[in-house]
């Protein structure tokens, strides 16, 4: 494809193609790489010589129409999904309202209300093709109008949306003629005009002000599910008005308690045949014995999550089959390092100079992953660059702390989630091994909302990060100056340039060795500590067909059937 925006294909495939024969990426960076440039799936698939088959292992059977899918997760408020802050959220929504693009099980982008799209060969500008024939549930035809209304909602920093992050090549600051307590002007994030433009009803293209690779991925995540047009004007609130162009609609609704979602039965879904009458959603709370119980009595057919310490206990349940996929979810120790005593940089390096990574990886997830390096890129992204871990150290631990003026030691304090256990294990772990270096680290275990309700000004938390396709994605919503899901209040020009050059880079033999620098500008910084990357887990009762665990946990439920 040219900058005429033709729809053929981006020039560079062809040099894609040619790496991709002669070795120099593999098949999963070809996939990637193609289908984010707007080749489909299935021809995707087809270059690299492998069949686009979703749901092949079930091909021989036929599947049946009709169940209730019971699952275990917990059932959290769905308000608004551009805020949404917990992959349960969006698991919930997932099934009435739908992403422009879906993430499958191999990490590939696939077009989903976006039937197609194309981008220019500098990467700045990017056409979308809507799917055409969508309805939404209340009989409005879906089109650019709802996707053009998301997205300047999404921009719009009143929304409070994450997507700010996500889509920050869209965004500019601005000055809102107010000071600070310094007499500096304060700033502003907002969309930039004319980002988003509306060609017809059926194309959307999005004018960046840097060229950005990971845009499809990005209108993957969870609080990029589409709403429609009128979504404030009628309440702003999905649970109440759950409108949307899924398969399924909201039917009953507690929070804590229970979700029950009906395939809709008052026109066809733009996908074809759905199988599944509910599904129904429970609620267990915080302990995984209570999940556990639901298997062994037949109550759940399947879970959200399966904690580490029960994936060898699940196999010893009858007709269960545990599903795992490894992936770029973390748990990340971080320091807000505007807040005493995590502004003094030496303090930070004394922490993480403390740390055995592997250890902890098998003390807490029973080295079912893999040893991090304190940067937040993983081994299973494309762009990763393998860098030497910070080995444990603890006369250069003392001497950090002592630089930092606290010779004799300190006392500092970690919030943590109750559960899933592991992250208040690392936390154990982690106070264990700060010991010997004079740190005496308090944990305050506490239930998950009151930590989410917190976690971007606790000064010192461990966050549960899921997975994104990409690198650069990861870091533009979490290290980038000023995005809403910075944590850590990090604030770096050098990073944020090498993040946008990043962003221009299709050759992941390029991208890879501007992460290297990416990485140890991260490392160097000492802003978290970041141990391991994890498996995850997810437990079906054998006859559940269609089902896989997905990376990011998402919920793919509308193929999904269940055997006699």
């Amino acid at each position: 494809m040219s900058n005429k925006h033709n729809g053929g294909c981006h020039p560079y495939i062809p040099e894609l193609r040619e790496q991709l024969r002669c070795g120099k990426i593999d098949r999963r960076e070809f996939l990637g790489t193609a289908t984010r440039l707007g080749v489909s799936a299935a021809a995707a698939y087809a270059m690299a010589g492998s069949v686009f088959a979703p749901g092949a292992a079930f091909a021989a059977e036929t599947p049946r129409k009709g169940g209730n899918l019971r699952v275990s997760m917990n059932v959290k408020e769905m308000t608004d999904p551009a805020t949404y802050d917990w992959s349960e959220k969006g698991n919930l929504a997932r099934h009435m309202t739908e992403p422009l693009v879906r993430i499958n099980k191999d990490n590939v982008a696939e077009g989903y209300l976006a039937e197609s799209w194309n981008a220019s060969e500098d990467l700045k500008t990017w056409t979308f093709k809507l799917r055409k024939g969508v309805k939404w549930s209340n009989g409005d035809d879906f089109g650019a109008d709802d996707v053009v209304s998301n997205f300047k909602r999404w921009l719009d920093p009143a929304t409070g949306s994450s997507n700010q992050g996500r889509f920050s090549a869209m965004t500019e600051k601005v000055d809102t003629g107010k000071k600070d307590k310094d007499g500096k002007p304060v700033m502003s994030t907002v969309g930039t005009e004319g980002a988003v433009e509306k060609i017809d009803d059926n194309t959307v293209r999005f004018h960046l002000n840097r060229a950005d690779l990971s845009l499809p991925e990005s209108m993957g995540d969870y609080p990029a599910l589409i709403v429609h047009r009128r979504f404030d004007d009628e309440g702003g609130d999905l649970s109440k008005n759950p409108v949307g162009t899924g398969p399924f609609a909201l039917k009953e609704y507690t929070v804590g308690e229970k979700a029950v979602l009906a395939r809709r039965n008052d026109a066809s879904w733009w996908g074809g045949d759905v199988y599944l009458d509910k599904i129904t959603y429970i609620d267990h709370g915080d302990d995984p014995s209570a999940q556990l119980a639901a298997f062994a009595s037949g109550q759940i057919d399947a879970n959200f999550r399966t904690n580490i310490e029960q994936v060898d206990v699940m196999k010893n349940i009858p007709d269960l089959v545990n599903y795992e996929a490894v992936t770029a979810q973390c748990g990340v120790a971080r320091m807000k390092i505007t807040e005493a005593p995590f502004d003094n940089k030496n303090l930070r390096k004394a922490i993480q100079a403390c740390i055995d990574q592997e250890k902890i990886l098998r003390i807490v997830y029973l080295g079912r992953g893999a040893p991090g390096e304190d940067h937040h890129v993983a081994p299973v992204h494309p762009e990763y660059f393998k860098l030497p871990r910070i080995k444990q150290d603890y006369d250069l631990a003392k001497k950090y702390l002592a630089d930092a003026g606290h010779a004799g030691g300190i006392k500092i304090r970690i919030d943590c989630v109750a559960n899933p256990t592991w992250e208040q294990n690392a936390c154990k772990a982690l106070a264990e091994m700060l010991k010997p270096a004079g740190i005496d680290l308090a944990i305050n275990i506490m239930p998950g909302g009151t930590y989410w309700d917190r976690w971007l000004t606790t000064p010192f938390g461990m966050t549960s990060w899921t997975h994104r396709p990409l690198g650069v994605q990861v870091l533009n919503l979490a290290y980038r100056s000023g995005v809403s899901w910075n944590e850590t209040s990090y604030a770096n020009p050098e990073f944020d340039a090498l993040l946008d050059e990043a962003g221009t880079l299709l050759d992941a033999n390029g991208r890879r060795k501007l992460m290297e620098k990416i990485e140890m500008v991260l490392q160097d910084d000492a802003i978290m500590h970041q141990s391991s990357w994890r498996s995850i887990f997810t437990t079906a009762h054998k006859r559940v067909r269609g089902i896989y665990c997905q990376v990011a946990e998402e919920h793919h439920y509308n193929k999904v059937w269940l055997a006699g």
